[in-house]
């Protein structure tokens, strides 16, 4: 742990839909999200303000089918929708731990939760709750991670927490190749111009414009979340 708990204010987390199935083939696995909220509690009761953007891939992937032959548009809003479903689930998992959260989707779906209004979003901040912020730019064509780099430059956070399933970003992919070397640091444009799949490349010129931050690290090894949003050296940190 940190020295100091609140190294960051604020932060934005970025989840992957996959993460919440665990050992699952799809859906979510109740026990992974249990430990998902637990670590998110122990960083929000720290003092950190958190937001959080999650996707859907593990519900339903719109580019996929859109492969397949489906509309892409149409492949895309499904996605959205699927990223509502995990926000609400997030939501519960946390207000069973008596953390208050506000799931915003960037889609109109008042019987289910909030408009994303980027005043209210940080009003929410500010108040203490965890914002959960679903349906991505709520533009098909955009990815999660296009959404998390916006919502994080809107909402003013101090940097951006990509979740992930390996720990850090390695110039070969470890999987492949057993020499991959993986980086503490790297720079925005490195990532570009070796094409490190970090992010897409939107993500990424996003967050070099607005020198925003970005610590890649593996959301499965434990307490890595409550180390990354305590400002530790865990993963490999994007920066300029």
């Amino acid at each position: 742990m940190s020295d100091s708990p609140s190294a960051y204010r604020r932060v934005l987390l970025k989840l992957s839909g996959e993460a919440l199935m665990g050992e699952l083939d799809y859906g979510i696995e109740p026990q992974v999200i249990q430990r998902l909220a637990t670590e998110i509690a122990a960083a929000k009761n720290a003092g950190i303000e958190i937001a959080i953007v999650i996707g859907g891939g593990n519900i339903f992937r719109g580019a996929g089918l859109a492969r397949a032959g489906m509309d892409r548009v149409t492949g895309d809003y499904m996605g959205m929708l699927a990223t509502v479903m995990n926000a609400l689930a997030i939501q519960d998992a946390l207000e069973s731990l008596d953390i208050y959260a506000r799931v915003m989707s960037a889609l109109q779906i008042h019987d289910v939760c909030e408009d994303y209004i980027r005043r209210r979003a940080v009003r929410h901040l500010e108040k203490g709750r965890v914002v959960i912020l679903a349906a991505g730019t709520g533009n098909p064509f955009f990815t999660t991670d296009t959404a998390a780099s916006l919502r994080a430059i809107e909402i003013g956070a101090d940097i951006l927490l990509k979740a992930t399933k390996v720990d850090g970003v390695y110039d070969a992919d470890p999987l492949e190749n057993s020499q991959a070397k993986r980086f503490d640091t790297v720079t925005y444009d490195q990532v570009i111009a070796d094409k490190l799949g970090v992010m897409d490349a939107t993500a990424i010129v996003m967050c070099r414009d607005n020198e925003l931050p970005l610590r890649i690290f593996d959301l499965m090894q434990p307490n890595a979340l409550v180390r990354a949003m305590s400002g530790d050296d865990v993963g490999t940190l994007v920066c300029a």
